[in-house]
């Protein structure tokens, strides 16, 4: 998908690269957007997704949860950027590639309601959100789209991506944050 940017990643040129037919493709996944899903997921499970979010997954508390998830995601992206950028490229004209896009956007997006519910839990949610909102706003923030305009437009070093998002989201949704 990366050296195609996306664009014309075939069942058949997938069978070929195997060294199996493209019905047996078929028979293993289903669908395309099957195929693209499951090379996503194994792009993740390939850099040690689970591992990486061991800390996020082990912090209790709302706030602690969401500087965690920060700082895994902000250092996580530049590792799948490439992957990312393919399948941005080419999600509006194909669905097998959306639905890979969506599954793995999906992924963040829970992470982040999840965050901000374990806010709310436990009082800190800051006030005036919605749980929905709050959760839509920080995933808006962690967008692939927000990684490169700092990163790579304005060419923040990615410590510093992770450290003022952090910081950001804090002031944000933390109650007592707010301001500060």
């Amino acid at each position: 998908m990366e050296e195609r940017s996306g664009q014309g990643v075939r069942m058949r040129d997938v069978a070929g690269a195997a060294g199996v037919s493209r019905q047996a493709v078929y028979d293993h996944f289903g669908s395309r957007a099957d195929l693209m899903v499951a090379t996503v997921r194994h792009g993740d499970e390939v850099l040690g997704l689970d591992g990486r979010l061991r800390h996020y997954r082990a912090a209790t508390g709302g706030t602690e949860r969401l500087e965690a998830f920060v700082e895994f995601w902000g250092n996580y992206v530049p590792e799948i950027h490439g992957i990312a950028r393919a399948l941005l490229a080419a999600r509006e004209t194909d669905e097998a590639v959306a639905a890979a896009w969506d599954d793995r956007m999906g992924v963040v997006y829970e992470a982040c309601h999840d965050i901000v519910g374990r806010l709310h839990r436990d009082g800190a949610l800051a006030s005036g959100w919605s749980l929905d909102e709050a959760a839509d706003v920080l995933w808006t923030m962690l967008s692939i789209h927000s990684w490169e305009s700092l990163v790579l437009e304005r060419g923040w070093p990615v410590g510093r991506y992770v450290g003022r998002m952090q910081e950001l989201a804090r002031r944000a949704f933390v109650r007592g944050s707010e301001g500060a």
